[in-house]
């Protein structure tokens, strides 16, 4: 389909591939960013309630098969994952409690390094838009962000406290270091590094005194130019808030 019509509504979905080879729950989905450079095919991560991700790939043909099936890193399920900016890192997060990084090396996807500190199930990841940070969420009401350092070493930049309930997904402003976290405790959380104080403190929380959400808030997505950001709750309203505003003001929706 080369031209899709949205203005008069012309809009087919067609399915094309069924994927099989996860044996549980398929929870997350990511797609390469890198995909079309280089000559890198069209890839999309999976990861599954069976402790494992896997990696797809489209070939000349059109079809898409799994090139790699990334095991033995979790014990328990794969709940999330991200691709780096640069297409080259892939992190997973799983309910054993750790992220894994995953790198392709000589052909093979390697488990290159593996974060450890939530006390509990780690239910999302993101990377900000240069690639330096890795936010990491759990049902431990937490949020922590890793920093990358040379050779594949990453080290705590921060745990974020300030949530009450298990912390359901993060987000990154699209161009700026601006996380975002969203919780079972009903809030929407806005986190920045305090350059004077050495640190990430949060700078506002949209719960229902603010026009906020009723009830667990699960998923969060900026627009690309970020001046938009839309949530999602069990209160069965979705909300697009206005980020243009001053992160001190009271947030717009």
């Amino acid at each position: 389909m080369s031209e899709i019509d949205l203005v008069d509504g012309n809009l087919a979905l067609k399915e094309i591939q069924k994927l099989d080879g996860h044996t549980d729950r398929v929870w997350s989905l990511a797609w390469n960013p890198a995909a079309g450079a280089g000559g890198l095919p069209p890839t999309l991560a999976s990861c599954s309630g069976d402790k494992t991700a896997r990696i797809w790939q489209q070939g000349p043909s059109g079809s898409w098969n799994c090139t790699a099936v990334l095991e033995d890193a979790h014990n328990r399920t794969v709940r999330s994952c991200a691709w780096s900016p640069c297409g080259k890192l892939l992190a997973t997060g799983s309910f054993d409690a750790t992220t894994a990084i995953w790198q392709q090396i000589g052909g093979d996807f390697e488990c290159v390094a593996t974060l450890e500190g939530h006390e509990n199930e780690v239910k999302g990841v993101a990377w900000n838009s240069s690639g330096s940070f890795l936010a990491t969420c759990s049902r431990d009401k937490s949020v922590w962000i890793w920093e990358m350092q040379p050779g594949n070493e990453f080290d705590c930049a921060a745990v974020l406290h300030g949530h009450t309930q298990d912390v359901k997904m993060v987000q990154w402003h699209p161009h700026f270091d601006v996380l975002v976290s969203v919780s079972y405790d009903n809030s929407i959380r806005i986190w920045l590094e305090d350059g004077d104080l050495n640190g990430w403190s949060c700078v506002q929380t949209l719960g229902e005194t603010s026009s906020g959400h009723s009830s667990t808030v699960w998923a969060l997505s900026f627009s690309s130019g970020g001046d938009r950001m839309v949530t999602c709750s069990d209160d069965l309203t979705l909300k697009i808030w206005d980020t243009t505003n001053n992160p001190s003001e009271d947030g717009s929706c």
